[in-house]
C-alpha cells in the first residue's frame, strides 16, 4: 500500500450522529488514490466519520483490489473495493485466487455495502494522433491499466471483442501501475491510454491542461462477441463530448461501463455496518456541490442484486428502512 490517508472523527460536540457504544478504528483499503473509484471510497469514509460518532475508517490506498477483497474476507481488512466478477472468481477459487485454499472460505465472510458505477472507460489519444478508433491501434503501444488486474482485463477484452486485436500480438500493452502508465502518456512513450472513471476524471483534468485528447471508440459494437464480453454486469455507454477542456470530440464516443462496490467484513457486528451505512446515506449531499461524480452514486443502484454478493445484514437494515430493498 503506497499512500496513506486517515480520515478523522470530528469531536462529539461538532458531528452531531448516532454514537455507538465503543469507539471502533475500521481499516479500509481502496486502489491508486489518484483514481475516481478510491476518491469515491475515501468520500464515503470521509461521510461517515464526519457524521457518526465511535468510528474511525483510516483509508489505506494503493494495491489491487483483487488482493484486498482477499484480505478482507480473512478478517485483515474491514472494507475494500469489490466487484460481481472478481467476488465470483474468489468464491470459486479461480483466476488470481486459484492458489489460495483459503478463498472460497474468505468469500464466506465478504458481503456488500453498496455498489456503485465504476465509470465509463476512456480510450484517450492525444489529439493530433493518427489513431481515430480502437481499430486503428495496431501495432501501437498503450497502456490498459495494470496487467494482472481487472481494468486491464476488461481493457483488453472490449478491444478483442469489438476489433479482434488481441493484446500482445496486434498491439503491446506496458506493464506498469497507474501513476506510471499516466506518467508514460504524460510524457508521450505510448500512443493510448485507458483509464474507467465518474468524469470529471483528474487525470484528463491534469491532462487537458496543456494538451489535447481525443477518446476513441470501435468502429462497431455490435455482434455476438460484445454481447458476450458484457454479459450481466456490463453495459454500453457513451463518452460525451465538451467534458474536458480541449476534448476535440464533437459527438459521443461508444464505451462500457461495469459496476463496484465496497465490501465489508461479514462478521463485523449489524450495528455498527447500520449505522456507517445511514450516516453515508443521510449526508451525501454534504459533497454533491464541489464532486460533480457524485450524481452518479445512487441508492437504488447501490442495492442490485449483481451475482451471488449478499448484502451485510446491517447495510439491508438501513435500505429495508428506507424502502430501497424490500
Amino acid at each position: 500500500m503506497t499512500h496513506f490517508i486517515k480520515a478523522t472523527v470530528l469531536a462529539a460536540a461538532l458531528a452531531g450522529g448516532p454514537a455507538l457504544a465503543q469507539d471502533q478504528t475500521l481499516r479500509m483499503a481502496t486502489i491508486a488514490p489518484s483514481l475516481g473509484q478510491a476518491i469515491t471510497m475515501a468520500t464515503f469514509a470521509n461521510i461517515v466519520n464526519d457524521n457518526l460518532d465511535g468510528i474511525t475508517i483510516e483509508v489505506a490506498a494503493g494495491g489491487a483490489a483483487t488482493l484486498h477483497q482477499l484480505e478482507v474476507g480473512r478478517g485483515n481488512l474491514d472494507f475494500a473495493m469489490t466487484s460481481p466478477t472478481i467476488y465470483a472468481l474468489l468464491q470459486g477459487g479461480r483466476a488470481m485466487y486459484q492458489n489460495e485454499a483459503d478463498a472460497p472460505q474468505a468469500a464466506e465472510n465478504l458481503r456488500l455495502l453498496m455498489w456503485y458505477p465504476y465509470g465509463n472507460y476512456h480510450f484517450a489519444v492525444r489529439g493530433d494522433s493518427d489513431i481515430q478508433t480502437l481499430d486503428d491501434i495496431e501495432g501501437a503501444t498503450v497502456f490498459l491499466g495494470p496487467q494482472g488486474g481487472g481494468a486491464y482485463n476488461a481493457a483488453s477484452r472490449w478491444i478483442e471483442a469489438t476489433t479482434g486485436l488481441v493484446v500482445g500480438e496486434d498491439y503491446e500493452a506496458i506493464s506498469a501501475n497507474w501513476q506510471t502508465g499516466f506518467q508514460s502518456f504524460l510524457d508521450g512513450n505510448i500512443e493510448m491510454y485507458v483509464n474507467g472513471c465518474l468524469d470529471p476524471c483528474q487525470q484528463f483534468i491534469q491532462f487537458t491542461e496543456t494538451e489535447t485528447v481525443r477518446f476513441i471508440g470501435p468502429e462497431s459494437a455490435e455482434g455476438e462477441a460484445v454481447t458476450d464480453f458484457l454479459g450481466t454486469f456490463r453495459w454500453i455507454e457513451m463518452v460525451e463530448p465538451g467534458l474536458y477542456e480541449n476534448q476535440l470530440n464533437e459527438t459521443s464516443v461508444i464505451s462500457m461501463n461495469t459496476s463496484v462496490g465496497i465490501g465489508v467484513r461479514g462478521d463485523l457486528d449489524e450495528e455498527t455496518v447500520y449505522q456507517i451505512t445511514r450516516a453515508f446515506w443521510e449526508n451525501l449531499d454534504q459533497i454533491s456541490s464541489d464532486a460533480p461524480w457524485v450524481d452518479g452514486i445512487d441508492i437504488d443502484f447501490a442495492v442490485q442484486q449483481l451475482g451471488s454478493m449478499q448484502l451485510h445484514p446491517g447495510a439491508a437494515r438501513y435500505y429495508r428502512e428506507v424502502g430501497a430493498i424490500e
